[in-house]
């Protein structure tokens, strides 16, 4: 811990944030990558309107919660306050829609990738490109806005990421590392920039309509490991208003939460490959080419360093269980059972491997949301058994896992 707390006394330390589908996530690694801090603040999407957002104002309030709770834990374990780090690094959840004026203002609510709303113009992309556009990509919800006549898209300066939103606030720059940017638009791995070929018959698709060209709205492609900007005055004080933290440190290109999966899982190589099992699930596979025809199940995004990785994605996977967990939560605090989640989440989970291979005939299909891998638009979660069905705990948490 002493070389822990001279780095961070040293400024040597390095912030890396997440903002995931349920919480965001703060940690402080020293220079040998040890884990010197953390912090986390709780959120969950809202379903207004027929769309999965959140505020961004939520966004700063959980930013500022996060750090807050880890500058708490630098206190309490090294006994000294954090004011300087040697970088930082934002990583969110990819896809999605945010658009801005010129000005900075939000233009329309943030749609998240787990809408299903962009089918149309994901279609008609796919068709044009010949390339898989899936509908949760920010190229398709641009589409569909423009599809639907949306009153905001002429006024459209930039088009980003919820990472890419973050960034630009904390740096003033407007970049996205090459695994975000590929769930934004298609990426040459060549090139290590979007696809010229593919701007130009999107341009020639709208001509004449919009006063922007596609490539002006879109992010700056950087690869890993290019800086990315400085962190302003004003974006230090975004993320500490006690202003504790120094401005000038460098930060990461801002990148996707299944780029930094595949970093965390050290999966960034060809012919190798990781699942991510959260909100939403997916495989990731680094290719070895470029595949031959277009898959409407596969995508194609990049890895940071801009390799090409073949992604199967659904929407749904844990929130139903989630749910449920809260349910049995619930009951524990109603007959005074002191449990904390992590203990809720094990008993719950240990007791799935006691189950049926059949799961006692139970079925659940747990979609919270649409699923655009099984073309249900609309999320029903529903939960079903037979008059014979053996329903039990065993049962019930293997069916859901």
């Amino acid at each position: 811990m002493a070389t822990g707390k001279k780095a961070i006394e040293e400024g040597k330390a390095v912030l890396g944030i997440e903002l995931g589908s349920t919480r965001i996530k703060a940690v402080l690694i020293g220079p040998d990558y040890e884990v010197l801090a953390s912090g986390g603040y709780d959120w969950e999407n809202r379903y207004e309107n027929g769309i999965w957002t959140y505020d961004l104002e939520e966004v700063w309030r959980g930013l500022q919660g996060c750090y807050r709770e880890l500058v708490q834990n630098v206190r309490q374990t090294h006994g000294i306050e954090l004011q300087k780090v040697a970088s930082i690094g934002i990583s969110g959840m990819m896809h999605g829609y945010l658009a801005f004026d010129q000005e900075g203002n939000q233009l329309a609510p943030f749609r998240t990738w787990r809408n299903t709303t962009a089918g149309e113009a994901a279609k008609e992309l796919t068709g044009l490109f010949s390339y898989n556009i899936p509908e949760r990509w920010s190229i398709a919800h641009l589409y569909q806005a423009i599809l639907n006549r949306e009153e905001h898209v002429g006024r459209i300066a930039s088009l980003t990421t919820l990472a890419g939103y973050v960034h630009h606030r904390l740096t003033g720059e407007h970049c996205l590392g090459m695994d975000d940017a590929s769930g934004m638009f298609p990426i040459d791995s060549a090139t290590g920039d979007y696809r010229k070929d593919l701007i130009e018959k999107f341009d020639l698709l709208v001509d004449g309509k919009y006063p922007w060209k596609l490539r002006q709205i879109l992010p700056v492609v950087k690869k890993a490991g290019a800086e990315a900007g400085l962190l302003t005055g004003e974006g230090a004080l975004l993320l500490d208003p006690t202003g504790g933290l120094q401005a000038g440190c460098v930060l990461a290109p801002p990148e996707g939460d299944a780029g930094t999966g595949m970093v965390a899982t050290n999966s960034v190589g060809v012919r190798t490959g990781n699942v991510s099992a959260g909100t939403s699930i997916f495989g990731m596979f680094v290719l070895e080419k470029e595949l031959k025809k277009v898959y409407p199940e596969i995508d194609l995004v990049a890895t940071p360093d801009g390799d090409a990785v073949a992604m199967v994605h659904a929407n749904n996977c844990t929130s139903d269980i989630n749910a449920y967990v809260n349910l049995f939560g619930e009951f524990a605090s109603a007959i005074e059972a002191d449990l904390t989640k992590n203990q809720l989440y094990e008993t719950l989970f240990r007791a799935a491997l006691e189950g049926d291979a059949d799961c006692g005939g139970l079925l659940s299909y747990g979609y919270l949301s649409g699923e655009f891998i099984t073309d249900c638009r609309e999320g029903r979660p529903l939960f079903v058994r037979g008059t014979d069905s053996r329903m039990n705990l065993a049962n019930f948490m293997r069916m859901h896992v």
